[in-house]
């Protein structure tokens, strides 16, 4: 029996030290965006650290990537159980090191353990990138960061733990988009960052920049940016378009200008005209969003009384375009 290589099965030494390299860096990536831009200002953008965050407000003793450890390991064996033991290894890898990152990246920018436990953004690197006056400004920094290391680990087919754990098990199983199912799970977490940081139950809970409910509309922010930053990253950006084209008298000249201009080919899909109920053929092609005006201006040029229709093709698979992922390939899309 031939042997189905997956994303799961690393090609090679250099392909598998890559990867782990690559998850290396997504880890440090996501630790930053938690340890600079999110956690000394108490947003809560969901997750295991954002859990981390509203607890850490409450013992403020102990830190965030500690409850990190604390509350990954029933999930991580979980995942291991579920999404099998190599799959498992990789998570476990990058759900270690990113809460230990997170606690040496804290532990490097406050001066003293006071200053640790309190998270105070006054004494983040003495003050230097200070966004106590500019929420908006750290949650999207914070979002973008932390959304840019996820998508690199989730890329190498791991995941840092958490509710991104969650989030795949509603891929899996519910066929739901990973950053849906990402946003309904973290959703959770910003309800109770809302309770014990929003309405001042927490330890930490009156300091300046915290203890408002308003915090709770920036931890939504981040979670819907990193989402689209996770997408993104995983996905990469949809430039395709997708064209249906209907024409009376005018196919072959539809076609030749697809096949030899555009240098593409296309599908004729046999139709019926609900009002005159007569037989047409519609014609399905997908372009790069850049040659869209110029489909438009020769359709127009070849039958100003053609009726087109242009939608956006999140994803195109096929020869010319992406190849077909593999089963186990995580996606941004279900």
């Amino acid at each position: 029996m031939k042997k189905i290589k997956t994303l799961l099965e690393p090609v090679g030494t250099f392909a598998w030290w890559r990867s782990m390299c690559s998850i290396v860096m997504g880890c440090m990536i996501m630790a930053a965006g938690y340890a600079y831009f999110v956690s000394p200002y108490n947003i809560v953008p969901g997750g295991v650290y954002g859990l981390g965050i509203v607890l850490h407000n409450i013992f403020p003793s102990i830190q965030v990537g500690t409850f990190g450890y604390m509350i990954d390991v029933p999930l991580l064996i979980s995942a291991i159980i579920v999404f099998g033991r190599q799959f498992g290894g990789r998570t476990l890898f990058a759900a270690c090191l990113t809460p230990g990152f997170i606690n040496l990246l804290s532990w490097l920018a406050f001066p003293t353990e006071e200053a640790l436990e309190a998270l105070d953004p006054s004494q983040l690197f003495g003050g230097v990138i200070n966004l106590s006056n500019d929420l908006m400004l750290a949650s999207l920094l914070g979002a973008v960061t932390i959304g840019l290391g996820l998508g690199i680990v989730l890329r190498n087919q791991a995941t840092t733990g958490g509710t991104d754990i969650i989030a795949m098990y509603l891929q899996k199983f519910a066929k739901m988009k990973f950053s849906s199912g990402m946003l309904l799970a973290d959703s959770c977490v910003v309800l109770s960052g809302l309770l014990v940081i929003g309405f001042g139950v927490g330890s930490n809970a009156g300091r300046e920049a915290t203890g408002s409910w308003l915090l709770s509309f920036y931890s939504l922010i981040t979670i819907y940016v990193s989402s689209r930053v996770i997408a993104y990253v995983i996905d990469g950006a949809s430039y395709d378009k997708l064209l249906f084209i209907i024409s009376r008298d005018h196919h072959d000249e539809l076609r030749r200008f697809i096949i030899e201009d555009l240098d593409r080919s296309g599908t004729y899909i046999k139709s019926k005209g609900m009002y005159t109920e007569q037989e047409k053929e519609m014609i399905f092609v997908v372009v790069s969003r850049k040659e869209v005006h110029l489909v438009q201006n020769k359709v127009r040029e070849i039958d100003p009384h053609a009726f087109m229709v242009v939608t956006d093709a999140y994803e195109t698979f096929g020869e010319g375009f992406k190849q077909f992922p593999d089963d186990d390939t995580v996606q941004a899309v279900g």
